[in-house]
């Protein structure tokens, strides 16, 4: 999805009041398109649950992180609360963890409760790197007297190995919710 290809989503989303979901779902999202739909996002602080499994696909890993990194900067800028997010089969390696490292560690995703993030080829890093923006998304929201109340994880098929399945056990140890 290009630019010009992104223009009927852009258009549903800045004529949708009160959008609560979205689904990207199935789709070929570039770095240009991610920033002109991000730029749409931007106004719309009631979105709460982000469908983002493969939308990348024929992508290139590396444009995986920057597309990610726009997204995650506009739900934060307009003041988003989301309870679900999901980028499930999106293959995008440790670096695409880094791609939305930022959103976790934000007031955005203090109210989440689902992070499903199944078949994303992970791997160890992938999985130190996200067990680092959970622990540090417990602790701020902690700090703001809104504990991270997630529910539901799941990250199957992403070659975390021991290293990294040790990692997010830890980061886990702290979360009182989480049943899945």
């Amino acid at each position: 999805m290009w630019p010009s290809g992104a223009e009927e989503v852009i258009k549903e989303i800045e004529e949708f009041d009160g959008m609560e979901a979205l689904r990207l779902e199935g789709n070929t999202v570039g770095v240009e398109a991610a920033k002109v739909i991000a730029k749409a996002l931007e106004k719309k602080p009631e979105l709460k649950r982000c469908h983002w499994s493969d939308m990348f696909t024929g992508r290139l890993r590396s444009e995986i992180p920057a597309a990610l990194i726009s997204l995650g900067e506009a739900l934060v800028s307009a003041g988003c609360q989301l309870v679900e997010l999901d980028l499930s089969d999106n293959a995008f390696g440790p670096d695409g963890v880094r791609g939305f490292e930022a959103l976790l560690k934000s007031p955005a995703c203090f109210t989440l409760q689902e992070l499903k993030l199944n078949n994303c080829g992970m791997g160890i890093g992938g999985g130190k790197i996200l067990a680092g923006a959970l622990q540090e998304c417990h602790r701020k929201s902690n700090a703001q007297g809104k504990p991270l109340a997630l529910k539901v994880f799941v990250a199957g098929r992403n070659r975390l190995e021991n290293d990294g399945a040790t990692a997010l056990a830890e980061a886990f140890s702290v979360y009182k919710n989480v049943g899945d």
